[in-house]
């Protein structure tokens, strides 16, 4: 897991907000997430995948969990969870998280393939 904040994002063009940080040049897919409180993501068992994923916490705070360590978490940070890592965020009962999370990829999000 690497660790930074929403002022590392940007571009200077058309590319993604993260395409200083992660490889691929759109975002294939995302969403912003709003978790229960005292919620821990992904209990239905190890949750990894073969590609980046990135998470911006807009709001909130707890902890983040990576191939079993935790560490906190809180609003205006930015992680990029490496291929393989097992990872699940655990939200403050008092300060629930919400957060966009997306994937890169050389293709485009399924909505923005074909013509208009």
């Amino acid at each position: 897991m690497k660790r930074y904040t929403i002022s590392d994002l940007g571009s200077e063009g058309p590319e993604h907000v993260a395409s200083g940080l992660v490889p691929g040049k759109y975002i294939a897919r995302g969403a912003l997430s709003f978790h229960r409180v005292g919620m821990r993501t992904h209990s239905e068992g190890n949750h990894v995948h073969d590609d980046a994923e990135i998470f911006v916490i807009m709001q909130g705070q707890g902890e983040i969990e990576i191939d079993g360590r935790r560490e906190p978490l809180h609003a205006g940070e930015v992680l990029v969870i490496e291929p393989g890592e097992e990872h699940y965020i655990i939200g403050d009962p008092e300060h629930p998280i919400i957060n966009l999370w997306f994937h890169c990829g050389n293709e485009r999000h399924p909505a923005q393939q074909g013509e208009a």
